[in-house]
């Protein structure tokens, strides 16, 4: 079952949540970006988070506090997951030809790729080697 991807503004929360901690919808209002949003709307957003199982929230004294429960890590793993499905098929070799046709990705920023896959391939083998 693919799971629901954040919308701008529940990732705009998140990134408040991931930089501060633990925050009231007070504290995340003050910090999202742009033009102010009101109070009930920062709450309501929360409050879907916290439905979507992507925030705790913890009653301290009359205001509730919000803390992400969905890392940066996996909020990122996910969104490019869906990205390479919707826009490529889940074909990474589709994205990354994409990428160089339209000149995003050249051959010092590929040599970089390359470079990353080989330490994460070391990584992955080390890894193996020390469960052994």
């Amino acid at each position: 079952m693919p799971r629901a991807q954040l919308t701008r503004l529940e990732l705009q929360i998140m990134q408040v949540l991931w930089a501060k901690g633990p925050s009231t919808v007070q504290a995340v209002q003050q910090r999202l970006p742009g033009d102010p949003l009101a109070y009930t709307t920062v709450q309501t957003m929360l409050n879907i988070l916290q439905r979507k199982g992507k925030v705790k929230r913890k009653l301290l004294g009359k205001a509730f506090e919000y803390r992400p429960v969905l890392s940066r890590d996996n909020a990122l793993r996910e969104a490019t997951r869906d990205m390479l499905d919707r826009m490529f098929g889940g074909s990474v070799e589709a994205l990354l030809m994409s990428l160089v046709k339209s000149n995003q990705l050249d051959a010092d920023k590929l040599a970089k790729v390359q470079n990353l896959i080989e330490g994460q391939e070391e990584a992955d083998t080390e890894e193996e080697h020390d469960r052994d």
